[in-house]
């Protein structure tokens, strides 16, 4: 990252690829690290020696203590979960506040989303979308309809009580549509509020004007994203998506700089696949070795810790993912999951009925006919965690991850061999 000096992070299967690591390790080259969408519905685990943090809305940069980390106004932000997860860094020794921003554009997730959340998963009846009950659909549902409150509106502490309560009888009328027993406490939503209002405004900003001055400074900046491509809400697989752009374009849109600003799109991918909820998953592991990856890669939700949904290495989905983000290298992580498998199986494409697919559909029920033709190599029945150069890798995994990169089309930057920081390989090639 030497000549990049805005560089955007995108998950680019469905989220859970270990963005929260290359964040951290990539972390240490940046001056600046910005979120852009998303709420406190995705976690990011990071290991620092012995210790796991787990980052529901705060950067993962921050566990580096001379970087500046922001919450952009692509965000839903969540202030008491918030505030909550700064408390606990605080407690574990992380002087974070001082070097924390949000931006005054922010929309907040307050606990009527939360509420509208829930309600509305449980009318779907069999057909949930498996959301994590936090509120961000609502939230970004508000956002849209252009009736959500934002950090700004906290500034006039009238106005914002007056805004609150409004919504709190909105909210309300809805709730009781729903068939739902549950109700907002106008007096407590606004007491609420006003608690954390001071704390919050000392953290506001102008996330744009700060990152786009620290660019023209010459300063590296680095922005990351929560979730993954297949769930952007335009090009994933809707509706089994979240409700904001994961994809790299909402990255300048969600801190408020200009798309020419960015230099480069590292796509992070696990060597296998994997996605949480409900929706379709074309190369999902089926009987034992669904469990045994799943144990194998600690493959549960950082923030809920629903199983996540195992399958091998989808090069349609990753192809695609290169396209709508534009990747110029990838970040291969979990590679040491697979040490003890006889072989490893990549899907170079689909079929559906009598249709050959190569590139990813837009209808679900094709989704959901595709069989993925699969492409056998070797395992490599070797350790790789304590590898940390290219040559260090068995010969078996180096023409897997030679191949991964042939079918998708993307150079490799960085490949994972563990959780800790220094369980990285750096190829030397993000320039």
């Amino acid at each position: 990252m030497t000549e990049n000096r805005c560089v955007v992070i995108v998950g680019s299967q469905w989220g859970d690829e270990g963005k929260g690591k290359i964040v951290d390790v990539l972390a240490e080259r940046v001056d600046v690290v910005a979120r852009y969408q998303g709420g406190a519905n995705a976690g990011h685990t990071v290991h620092v020696g012995s210790e796991e943090f787990i980052l529901r809305q705060i950067p993962s940069g921050i566990l580096h203590p001379s970087r500046h980390c922001y919450l952009g106004n692509g965000v839903v932000f969540d202030p008491v979960q918030f505030f909550e997860e700064l408390d606990a860094l605080t407690a574990r020794g992380i002087d974070a506040e001082p070097r924390l921003g949000v931006s005054s554009r922010a929309h907040l997730l307050l606990a009527y989303h939360k509420m509208l959340d829930r309600a509305a998963e449980a009318g779907r009846g069999a057909g949930k979308i498996g959301t994590t009950g936090r509120g961000i659909g609502p939230a970004y549902e508000d956002k849209v309809a252009r009736q959500g409150i934002r950090v700004a509106d906290l500034r006039d502490a009238r106005r914002a009580e007056e805004l609150l309560r409004a919504a709190a009888a909105r909210v309300n009328r809805r709730l009781e549509a729903m068939e739902t027993d549950e109700r907002v406490d106008a007096d407590a939503l606004v007491a609420e509020v006003l608690q954390y209002r001071d704390r919050l405004l000392r953290l506001a900003v102008d996330t744009g004007r700060v990152l786009d001055d620290a660019i023209r400074a010459g300063r590296k900046v680095l922005l990351e994203g929560a979730q993954g491509a297949l769930l952007d809400v335009d090009h994933g697989t809707y509706p089994y998506v979240t409700s904001s752009n994961t994809t790299a374009g909402g990255a300048a849109l969600g801190v408020g700089i200009g798309p020419t600003r960015v230099d480069a799109v590292v796509g992070v991918v696990k060597a296998y696949t994997t996605r949480v909820g409900s929706g379709p998953l074309p190369t999902e592991f089926q009987g034992e070795l669904q469990d045994r990856i799943r144990e194998l890669g600690g493959e549960y939700g950082a923030v809920t810790g629903r199983p996540r949904r195992c399958g091998w290495f989808d090069a349609v989905v990753v192809r695609y993912s290169a396209r709508v983000n534009g990747l110029t290298g990838l970040a291969v992580t979990k590679m040491d999951v697979l040490d003890t498998l006889d072989e490893v199986q990549i899907a170079t494409g689909y079929t559906a009925g009598d249709q050959v697919l190569d590139d990813f559909p837009a209808e679900m029920a094709l989704l959901e006919q595709a069989q993925p033709v699969y492409e056998t190599l070797p395992g490599w029945k070797a350790d790789t965690t304590t590898a940390r150069r290219w040559e260090d890798l068995p010969k078996a995994a180096r023409a897997y991850l030679s191949r991964l990169e042939e079918i998708t089309g993307v150079p490799i930057w960085y490949v994972s061999v563990g959780t800790r920081r220094d369980q990285i390989i750096d190829l030397g090639r993000a320039g």
